[in-house]
């Protein structure tokens, strides 16, 4: 996965950039959102990966499918994806895009994985805690994960935060072994 990550970055820098050149980072990222939904259904993942599919046809198919949700830069860049035999890394692509556009907005995306569902005091806290921990403004998503036991695991980028009773076990096991 990595690998696909770093083919991804140059892609995602230069949309960035160009999203941040003409003030479009939010069609910029609705548009790589649906380009990534297309690419997860699994008929159009069959296609993409039949060889007996050229690259004209399946850019006929991904346009045809896109029609009215990309504009014309859009358009632009998902042809460059199909000729240069990329389109598998445009999930990849909005990934870093976000973390791009979060970084210039002065905010982090963060994952929290927890045993129990917040309260709204609870989330409204933990939040303050993580903006403290991380120098940022953040905005979590949270997912309950009973096989946590307790606690919580936070993701914050390339940063991970294991408060949960599941990795306090697994620590504990490798320092006994």
């Amino acid at each position: 996965m990595s690998e696909l990550v770093t083919l991804a970055r140059p892609y995602a820098a230069a949309v960035f950039k160009r999203a941040k050149e003409t003030g479009s980072t939010v069609k910029w990222s609705e548009s790589l959102m649906f380009m990534s939904a297309v690419l997860s259904d699994k008929g159009i993942s069959a296609v993409i990966d039949n060889p007996k599919i050229s690259n004209d046809r399946l850019l006929a198919l991904m346009l045809d499918i896109c029609q009215g949700q990309l504009d014309r830069e859009g358009e632009n860049f998902l042809k460059l994806m199909v000729q240069n035999n990329r389109l598998t890394l445009i999930p990849y692509v909005e990934k870093i895009f976000e973390e791009y556009k979060a970084t210039d907005e002065g905010y982090v995306e963060v994952e929290v994985f927890t045993a129990f569902t917040f309260s709204e005091e609870e989330n409204l806290k933990f939040a303050l805690t993580l903006e403290k921990k991380l120098s940022k403004k953040v905005h979590m998503n949270i997912t309950v994960d009973k096989s946590l036991i307790g606690g919580v695991l936070v993701r914050a980028g390339d940063r991970v935060i294991d408060g949960s009773i599941r990795g306090q076990l697994q620590h504990m096991q490798k320092v006994l072994q």
